[in-house]
């Protein structure tokens, strides 16, 4: 990642800690009637193994599997901060020229899932600290890039 990439990214996750009312300012303000959405309801993309790929997410990150129902309940997030950030096309915060994305998900304790992921056998970069909080990578199986976020409170 680029300096210039590392500084919007901490910008804006330190704007979001700092400003948690925004975080849930779906509504329209008084001022505008302009709808805004609510938040992320999927991120899908492509595997040359679908189902495997879905289990390995299953096992080491803790996220359910597809519903294969409408009974059944999809996993949930917590509420959080959630960065939506387009970056340069020629950033190199993603890894590969190719690759065209990257999932960052929030953790409780990083050290701890760390450490399992570890203990699974799975290759963890090592942990890098900034003023919004933890950060580790990780590839999955197919080779798409992981950030892990364990974010730092505002004191």
């Amino acid at each position: 990642m680029d300096m210039k990439d590392l500084l919007r990214f901490s910008v804006v996750v330190t704007l979001l800690l700092l400003s948690p009312s925004a975080i849930y300012a779906a509504e329209p303000s008084e001022e505008s009637d302009m709808q805004k959405v609510l938040g992320i309801g999927g991120l899908f993309f492509r595997s040359a193994d679908s189902q495997r790929l879905a289990k390995w997410y299953e096992t080491h990150l803790g996220i359910s599997l597809v519903p294969t129902s409408y009974e059944q309940e999809p996993w949930c997030q917590e509420a959080g901060p959630t960065v939506f950030a387009p970056f340069h096309q020629e950033t190199t915060y993603f890894g590969k020229p190719e690759q065209m994305w990257m999932v960052n998900f929030r953790v409780a304790d990083l050290a701890a899932m760390v450490a399992q992921l570890r203990a699974a056998g799975i290759e963890v970069g090592e942990t890098t600290s900034y003023p919004n909080g933890d950060f580790a990578r990780l590839h999955d199986p197919d080779g798409n890039p992981i950030e892990l976020w364990e974010p730092r409170q505002p004191e």
